[in-house]
């Protein structure tokens, strides 16, 4: 991971060991499509403080990821409401206040 020098860019960047345990839980395909893809997308966006924890990461192709991205409203709103419902699946207790960086009395 590269050296980074505030305490929100630490939490939000996403370290080998997040990476790698969201491959396996992925099992390397998109949540979206099923396609081939990398386990680097924050459904919380990094610039809204999205924390790079495995409850806030999924595995997307490319396509996916960019129409996540930048895709017009209803994409991005239809693929967000695909993965939040994924994530939920994963973990029974997830709950999106928890996925952003809070400075003060919050995660990191």
């Amino acid at each position: 991971m590269k050296n980074l020098s505030s305490k929100r860019a630490r939490a939000c960047a996403i370290s080998t060991k997040t990476k790698k345990a969201v491959y396996e839980r992925d099992g390397g395909l998109c949540v979206v499509c099923g396609r081939p893809g990398l386990p680097e997308a924050h459904y919380i966006p990094r610039s809204r403080g999205g924390l790079g924890i495995e409850q806030n990461i999924v595995t997307l192709c490319r396509r996916c990821h960019n129409t996540f991205d930048f895709g017009d409203k209803d994409e991005s709103e239809y693929m967000a409401t695909c993965i939040e419902a994924y994530l939920r699946s994963k973990y029974l207790d997830w709950n999106e206040e928890d996925l952003t960086y809070k400075k003060y009395g919050g995660a990191l």
